[in-house]
C-alpha cells in the first residue's frame, strides 16, 4: 500500500510531445526458450503507467530492453519514435528491485553518486538522503536507504522517463510509502514519466494513471 497525497495526472511542469516510450513488437529469447513475443504498447509523455503481471512472465526482461540494457531479438524499444540513444546519457533510466546489486560494494556512497554526476541538492533532500550517509559503505545502509540512493542517482536533468522494476517489493510497508511518496513528488515536480512494473495491482492503482495488463500486450 502507498498512502501518497500526490494527485495523479497533474504534472508540475510541461513535457515534450516527442517524449514517447514505445515497445514495438518486442521479442526476446535464449536459445529455444522464448521469453517475450511481440510485446507492444505506448506510454505518453509524462504519464505514469503500471505493467502488471505474474512473476516469471518476462516483465524484468522487458524492462531491461526498454532501458537499453538488453537488445531484443525482434522488434524495438523506441524513444520519440527513434531507437534508444546508444551513446551518452540515456533519457530512459531503470531502477532495479535489488539495490545492492546496482552498486559497487567497494565504493562509499558519495563516490557511487559522483560516478554518474552528483545529483542536485534538492534531489537528495527530496529522497530523504542524509549528508552523513554519503560517507558510508553500501553494506552500512538499510535496503530503503540504499534504494533512495539508487533513485537519486538517476534523477538527472536529462532523465525523462523512469522504469521502476518492483522497486519496493523488498521494503517494509512504512519505507515503501516513504519511497513512493518521494518519487511521485519528484515526478510531479520534474515532469518525467514512469513505467511501474509490479505484480501488486493495489499499488498500481494508487501510483499510476493507467494499468497495462501483461496478458493484453502480446499479439
Amino acid at each position: 500500500m502507498c498512502p501518497c497525497n500526490v494527485e495523479k495526472g497533474k504534472r508540475g511542469v510541461s513535457v515534450q510531445q516527442d517524449e514517447i516510450l514505445e515497445a514495438r513488437k518486442i521479442s526476446f529469447g535464449y536459445r529455444e526458450r522464448q521469453i517475450l513475443r511481440d510485446v507492444s504498447f505506448i506510454i505518453s509523455p509524462g504519464e505514469r503507467a503500471a505493467l502488471v503481471g505474474p512473476s516469471g512472465c518476462g516483465k524484468s526482461t522487458l524492462a531491461k530492453i526498454l532501458a537499453g540494457y538488453l537488445k531484443p531479438s525482434g522488434g524495438a524499444a523506441l524513444w520519440g519514435g527513434e531507437p534508444l540513444p546508444s551513446g551518452g546519457y540515456c533519457p530512459v533510466q531503470m531502477i532495479q528491485q535489488h539495490p545492492e546489486a546496482a552498486v559497487d560494494p567497494r565504493w562509499k556512497m558519495e563516490r557511487i553518486l559522483k560516478e554518474g554526476g552528483m545529483p542536485a541538492p534538492d534531489v537528495l533532500q527530496a529522497m530523504g538522503i542524509e549528508r552523513e550517509w554519503l560517507t558510508r559503505w553500501p553494506s552500512e545502509l538499510s535496503g530503503g536507504e540504499l534504494q533512495r540512493f539508487c533513485i537519486a542517482r538517476v534523477l538527472r536533468e536529462e532523465t525523462r522517463f523512469l522504469i521502476c522494476d518492483e522497486i519496493s517489493t523488498m521494503l517494509d510497508a512504512i519505507t515503501q510509502a516513504q519511497v513512493w511518496h518521494s518519487l511521485l513528488a519528484m515526478s510531479e515536480g520534474y515532469g518525467f514519466g514512469m513505467l511501474v512494473i509490479t505484480h501488486n495491482i493495489e499499488l498500481a492503482k494508487q501510483v499510476c494513471d493507467r494499468i497495462l495488463e501483461w496478458k493484453d500486450l502480446t499479439s
